[in-house]
Formats: C-alpha cells, structure tokens, sequence
C-alpha cells in the first residue's frame, strides 16, 4: 500500500492500492482547473476560441475510435508508429552511425560508480550523460534510461547539464541494482541547443520544415538503448524509462516509438488537446513537448502505441501543465487498448496530491512500478532518493567539441525537398503529381472534408458617391465566417472581377478610402481601436473610384483571410505565439488555414451568379501572394498578379510541413500550370530557373512572366 500525507488544514490522506494493474485513489482534493487566458477581447478571438473547440472536439472524437478490436489494433499500429516517427522527424529513420562512445571520467562511491560518457547519436550531434552502475555486478543487471525534464544548471554561465539536477533519480537506481543512463537534452545539456523556436525565438519555419525537437530527443533516446545493449553489464532485453515533465514526454515518444523498453513511467508527462488547446495549457510547455500533428491525433494515441507493454502514468492532482482531468481521459483511452491484448494489468494511473513536482510519493510509483517489471520483485519499502554528487562532478567535457551540431541540429535534422524544376513533360508530370499529393497530404491535411459548395449570403448593399459597396458573409467552415467586400459602379453591368486578397497593413490602406464614404456603413466591422481611430482619406478614395471608372465592368471584391481586418485576432506578441501554437497542435497552421478562406472566397464569388465571364483575376501581394498561389492549385481560370512575394518560405508563409515538398518558386510554377501567373519582382534573375523551366515544357510566355519592380 502506498500513502501520501497530505498536508493541508483537511488533514486527509490518499492511499492507492494496485488493483488489477489499475491504481484506485481514495479521498483526494478536487484539482484547480488551469487559469483559462482568453485569446483577447476582439470578436476575431472569440471566433477563434469557438474553432478551437470545435476542432479539438473532433479530434477527441475520432482519437481510436475505429478501433474495434485487437484485430483492428494490430492492423494499423504499425502504421500509426510510422505517423509517429514522421511526426517526429524520423520517418525515414536516420542512417546508425558509429556512436563514438567515448568515457572521459569516472566516480567511484562505495555502493556505485559513475561514468561520464557522451556519444554522437548522428555525427555531430553530441549527447552527453551518466552511466550509473552498480558495485559488484556478477551477471547482466536491468537499466533505467532517465530522462531529465527542464532544469538547469549553470554555473559561473558554464552548463553542467540537466544530468546533474536529477542525478539523485540514477543514484537511487544504481544503490538498488540497475543501471541507470541519465540523458542531458539538447536545450539544456553541456552544449546547449534550443527547444524554444517557435515558443520565443519566431522560428516558425520549424512548422514548414515538420521540425520538432521533441524529434532530437526522440533519437537520442532511439541511440541511448543502442548504447545500453552495447555495454555487457547491461541485460538487453530488460530496459525501462522513466523521467518526469519534460522527460516524461521524452519517456512516451521512446516508449512509443522504440519496442526495445520494455517497461514505462512516464512522470507529468502527457495530457489531451483539451487542456493544451481549450485549457491554455499550451502557454506553459515548449517545444519539445509536441510533435508536428500532421495526422492530427490527440495524445491517447501515444499511450496507446506502448501496449502491451507495462506502463505506468504517474502524475500530481493539481499540476498546473498536465491537469489531472486530461491525465486520467489518456489512460482511459489507452486501457481500452490493453483490454483488447487482455493485459490490462499492464497499464495503471497513480495520481497523487502535488502541483508539478518531484516529489517521494511520485518516484516511490515509479521506482515500485519499474522493481516489478524489470526485477520481478517488491520491496517491503522504499528509501528516499538523496543528492549526493556535484555539478562539477558530473560534468563530461573539459572543452565543448568543435564539431558539435548541437546549436544548430534544427536546420539540419529534418531535410527540406530539393529546389528543382522538370527538364520535360514526362518529368513534369511525375513532380506535379508528387507536389499536389504531398501537399493534400501533409500540408493542408486539416481542412475540413464535405464542405458545401461555399456561397455568400446575407449580402446587403448601400450606394454612395455613384459607388455600390456590398458586403456579405462567407461561411469557411463551421465557426469561420468571414466578411467580403464588393465594389462596383452603381450604374452599368459587371461582367468580370478582380479579386483583392488582403493583408492586414492592405485592410488599413482600403479603409481609409471606404471611410471616406462610407464610415457610418462600416461601423460594425471595425474591431481594432487603430480601426476606429484611422480618419478617411479623400484621395484615397479618389483612387478607388478611379479604378471603378478605368475597369468599368468590373467589381472590386476584398477578401479578407481569418485573423485578417474585422476578423482580426489578439495581436500581442505572446498571445499571437500561443495562437499559432495551437494552430500547429491541432494538425495545422492559420497560414495553411488561410489558403482554405481564400480558396472558398474565390469559390463563392464565381458562384454568385451575376459575373458572366468566369475567369478572374486575383491580385495579392507578400505572403498574402504565395497564400493565393496555393488556392489556385485547387481552381481554374484565374489570372494572378502577384507583387514581392518572398522567394523562401522561410520568410513565410507558415504551412505544416510544406518545405518538406516544394519551395516557393515550385508553388508559383505549379499554380501557373492552370492558372497564368504575372510577378512584379526586384529579384527577377531569382526566378530565372522557373522560367526556363516553363520555357523548357513549351508554354506560352504569357502564362509565367517575371516583371523588374521599377
């Protein structure tokens, strides 16, 4: 039996006694839900808020719920393992080179000893850790792989590596006859490598690149039991892993991903997309903690992939980043899997009255969890874990290598699709194939199937200064509704229009011509302060009006993607960085979103039914032209004119994945295949290699011309 005092005025305690494999908890505090932080005060936040739900509500939803039985399970968990690795940024598995393990010390102490070693899991990537051995081994002994969560150690600006802070977990092991390899991470190893690209530094290429670095922890993980079943003290085929927070998701992805551990204690490591996504959780983790959802799962699946192995998930009732309500619908999810193997004494919960922390009553689950599934034995009780070394003990390098990858592992560990064009038709065809199938499949696997066909509704008109302005709603998806704006001559008919995607900075320049004219009609659309205060220009307006009378005909029509002008989001750094993290939880990014808003715009346009030609042309500059690009991959008979795009998409737009299928210049090629494309450019001899290709496959020069911006 295990009791945890807990210390409060209640006086109570929790006992948790495993009972079929599953911990049962007594009376327990009722656990603090996470501070929920609202997006912002805009009604483009609450229509975020309101997605978010609904997404995540589907996710939940469909998360094994095909899964009927083990024949099922066992069709489709080798496949699910492979999503995983791809997830991860190891799908294809990277080339096992030579570890170069090398011993640069020892500590001897009466009961163990210590080995400080590192080894290179790719070459160039260096992984510096502790092997902990315990004194007088006669015959091949269990090993613990521990996995540090985020402490750090530093000391007169020197790493010593997170090794150090939990080292007393590896003491504990090693007194009690395993072997325990302690792993620093790569952000706060020795060398110091960044987990944070996305959460601080505005790396968001790493969501084109399908770059994580939880897939950096992944494989040195995958490398550290290459290393264990090397050494001949260590019995091969008895190996677990545990660690807590950070190295509690470390612990599900090896665990997941790798059979050789053969059991688990993943410690405040794992909850659901509803507390990351609805609950803000998200706000407290980096990016380490997640994969690339491109399959767009919700974290049960994880869990899942370790049956029937022995699996422990061990957490604290109110830990603020992994709530004890997420925590239990894994392990509810997941036991369904181990029932179908008829091993559900396999999986349990023990849940615990702590926050986040490391605390006796925790590690005695793991400790009593790992003794039974590697040793085969119970101890009658648990002594505490103690510290008993020092930093600078435990410390591997004199001197950092050289050659080390570390601090910059993120531009190379997941390589990006080669910037090539076809040398002939048959060439063509093939890449053009390829590029449309990856992108379906990687890049825009989030939008949403079965979509009626997309119109505009509730259009309501006002004429002023000979000049008819429309506005309509266009239904995206459920909880996407966006605004369109129509502008033509109120006199004569309109046969064609020119559709205008527009950026935020481009809403602005717009509205101070409408506001001219039209500010009592826009009243409601105008969400922003910076909105309301911008005063009505007169010239600007002369210029629209200008342009209705130089392409009389026509319509001007102004979309607006999601978090764009009346649908404008939080635009705070910090709350946009968690924004965009959620998007990319989910399985998607509000950049690949926008190409759906603006692909439905186009859509319901030519369908209103008073635009007798049906080609048109769509003007959108900067990111908002390669976003259009894209849309018109999906339709036909479109003219773009596109204006300074950027030539990489490392400079945006964000999309899941997409740099792993084609580069900017390929998305204009691609798009102007059906589409004629005209780019105003100051870097034209940047796109010369796309313009001969297109000359290469005999089209006409109209269909990709390259103009210098003057």
């Amino acid at each position: 039996m295990f009791r945890c005092h807990l210390h409060s005025k209640a006086l109570l305690y929790v006992s948790i006694l495993f009972l079929g494999g599953v911990a049962t908890t007594g009376l327990i505090f009722a656990q603090p839900r996470p501070e929920w932080k609202p997006l912002g005060p805009l009604p483009g936040d609450a229509m975020l808020a309101d997605y978010f739900q609904v997404e995540v509500g589907k996710l939940q939803a469909a998360c094994l719920a095909d899964i009927k039985t083990l024949e099922d399970w066992q069709a489709r968990c080798e496949e699910y393992r492979r999503q995983l690795r791809e997830m991860l940024g190891l799908d294809p598995w990277p080339k096992k080179t030579d570890l170069k393990a090398t011993i640069t010390g020892m500590l001897e102490r009466d009961d163990f000893r210590v080995e400080k070693l590192h080894f290179q899991s790719m070459p160039g990537l260096y992984v510096t850790a502790n092997l902990y051995l315990p004194k007088n081994i006669t015959k091949p002994v269990p090993a613990v792989l521990y996995l540090c969560g985020h402490a750090q150690v530093k000391i007169d600006n020197v790493s010593y590596g997170n090794k150090a802070h939990y080292h007393f977990h590896a003491v504990w092991f090693a007194r009690h006859g395993y072997a325990c390899l302690v792993l620093d991470s790569l952000q706060l190893g020795e060398i110091e490598g960044i987990h944070h690209g996305t959460y601080r530094y505005g790396m968001w290429w790493w969501n084109n690149r399908g770059y994580t670095p939880a897939g950096v922890e992944a494989w040195n993980c995958v490398r550290a039991l290459d290393y264990l079943q090397s050494r001949p003290e260590i019995d091969g085929e008895r190996i677990g892993v545990t660690g807590r927070s950070g190295g509690g998701a470390y612990s599900w992805w090896i665990a997941a991903i790798d059979p050789r551990i053969k059991a688990a204690v993943p410690v405040a490591g794992i909850t659901d997309l509803q507390n990351h996504v609805i609950d803000g959780c998200v706000e407290g983790h980096c990016d380490c903690m997640y994969i690339v959802n491109t399959y767009r799962w919700d974290y049960p699946m994880v869990a899942a992939l370790v049956a029937p192995r022995p699996l422990l998930i061990d957490n604290g009732d109110h830990d603020p980043i992994f709530p004890e309500d997420g925590v239990r619908r894994v392990y509810e999810q997941a036991r369904k899997i181990y029932q179908l193997y008829g091993a559900e004494d396999k999986i349990a919960i023990f849940i615990t009255t702590a926050g986040h922390d490391d605390i006796p009553t925790i590690q005695e689950a793991a400790f009593r969890w790992l003794d039974r599934h590697l040793m085969g034995k119970e101890r009658d009780t648990y002594d505490p874990v103690e510290k008993v070394l020092t930093p600078q003990e435990l410390k591997v390098f004199e001197t950092l290598p050289g050659d080390q990858l570390n601090t910059t592992i993120h531009e190379h560990f997941v390589p990006a699709a080669p910037v090539v064009f076809p040398q002939n038709q048959d060439e063509w065809k093939r890449m053009q194939t390829e590029w449309l199938k990856g992108i379906r499949e990687k890049c825009f696997r989030g939008w949403p199937g079965d979509l009626p066909p997309a119109t505009l509704r509730d259009a309501v008109s006002v004429v002023r200064d000979g000049v008819r302005l429309t506005r309509a709603k266009l239904d995206v998806q459920d909880k996407i509704t966006l605004p369109v704006y129509r502008l033509e001559l109120a006199a004569g008919s309109v046969r064609r229009a020119i559709v205008e995607v527009l950026d935020q900075t481009d809403w602005q320049e717009w509205l101070k011509g409408l506001k001219a004219v039209f500010a009592d009609d826009l009243t409601d659309d105008l969400v922003t302060d910076e909105d309301k205060a911008l005063a009505g220009d007169e010239s600007a307006w002369k210029e629209i009006k200008a342009r209705l009378e130089a392409e009389r005909g026509t319509a001007l029509v102004l979309l607006m993607p999601r978090g764009v002008g009346p649908t404008r989001w939080n635009a705070e750094a910090k709350k946009q960085t968690q924004i965009e993290r959620r998007f990319m939880l989910i399985g998607q990014t509000s950049d690949g979103m926008r190409v759906l808003d603006i692909l439905r715009g186009l859509q319901a346009i030519r369908s209103s039914g008073n635009l007798p030609e049906k080609s048109m042309r769509v003007r959108a500059k900067g990111k908002m032209g390669v976003l259009a690009c894209y849309a018109a991959m999906f339709e036909t008979e479109l003219a773009l004119e596109l204006d300074q795009i950027p030539l990489t998409h490392r400079d945006g737009p964000y999309i899941l994945n997409i740099s792993k299928v084609l580069e900017v210049p390929q998305a204009v090629f691609l798009a102007a295949q059906t589409n004629p494309a005209r780019l105003t450019t100051d870097r034209p001899e940047a796109w010369q290699p796309a313009l001969e290709a297109a000359q290469r496959l005999g089209w006409p020069e109209s269909q990709l011309r390259i103009i210098k911006r003057e």
